[in-house]
């Protein structure tokens, strides 16, 4: 009898959670959790889930990611963010199984000129990216096989989002004020399950584990853009699904980072490099316009059908 792979997906209702349930049973018996299942912060019940699974892959899709809430919710903050993947991670060293684990462009400072790479040293500067990377580093440190995939301006079908915010805003207003000074590629959550789940195919094709790509790897959707483009792309597009709109694409106001002020400090520079994930898994990555034409074509179309 074949032996079947078994999967534990963590954070299984979250944005890019949702697309990994959709993928992932395809790789073998998969358990999925989300946090209406059990209380991620309570660790001691969490390392019996996964000592009574015996999983060979767990798939971290888990996190805080109230990025100005987490400014005075430190502790919980730091206990999803970096307890849960410690606890994960030296699991699965002592169990020899495979930790897939999701980051962000947070972890860095924002102030280089150019594009990340893997190799740049993080320099978190909010209490989430502060958290996140330090989730890294226990699982860096606990020695046991690991995929950590770094991503930025993640959007997606299920759940909050930026472009979800923007359809609804330009229903309601004529016009609108978007940061115009911080920089990156939006990316779909249906695109970080996908090349998760070709690089999962990849891993059982391994004849010799011990020698598998593992590692720090980046990955978003090709180019770049800002938040204000950005907003400028879905309010066009939408108005080309024929979407009726209040809000004219020239009515949106560029603005500034200062001119909009919050709590927890982002990166005005979060274009990530991912040259190391296509040169090592030979993956070819679309570009943002294409990943989100898509999926925004899918979240108009599931709102038409509700109000049908």
């Amino acid at each position: 009898m074949i032996h079947k792979p078994i999967i534990l997906l963590l954070g299984k209702n979250g944005q890019v959670g949702f697309e990994l349930q959709k993928i992932l049973p395809c790789h073998g018996v998969m358990y999925a959790f989300g946090r209406e299942d059990f209380d991620l912060s309570d660790l001691s019940y969490l390392r019996e889930v996964v000592r009574n699974i015996c999983p060979d892959v767990v798939v971290n899709a888990s996190a805080y990611t109230a990025v100005d809430k987490a400014e005075s919710e430190s502790q919980v903050t730091y206990g999803i963010n970096a307890g849960v993947p410690e606890l994960l991670a030296k699991e699965l060293a002592i169990s020899g199984g495979l930790l897939v684990h999701y980051s962000t462009d947070y972890v860095f400072d924002g102030l280089k000129s150019g594009w990340y790479t893997e190799s740049d040293i993080p320099n978190p500067q909010s209490v989430y990216g502060k958290s996140k990377f330090a989730g890294e580093c226990q699982i860096a440190l606990s020695g046991c096989r690991y995929l950590i995939f770094r991503t930025s301006w993640v959007f997606g079908t299920h759940g909050g989002n930026f472009a979800k915010t923007i359809l609804r805003l330009a229903k309601e207003r004529e016009c609108l004020n978007v940061v115009a000074d911080q920089h990156g590629a939006p990316t779909s959550a249906s695109l970080i399950a996908d090349v998760s789940s070709r690089i999962l195919a990849r891993y059982w094709q391994e004849s010799d584990r011990d020698c598998f790509p593992y590692g720090v790897y980046h990955l978003t959707a090709i180019g770049e853009t800002n938040w204000y483009e950005y907003a400028k792309f879905v309010v066009d597009y939408a108005r080309k699904e024929g979407v009726v709109l209040h809000l004219q694409p020239s009515a949106i106001k560029a603005i500034t980072s200062s001119d909009y002020p919050v709590s927890a400090q982002r990166p005005g520079n979060s274009r990530l490099d991912c040259g190391k994930l296509r040169r090592t898994f030979g993956l070819t990555l679309p570009d943002w316009q294409v990943d989100m034409a898509c999926v925004l074509k899918k979240i108009i179309s599931d709102e038409a059908s509700v109000k049908g």
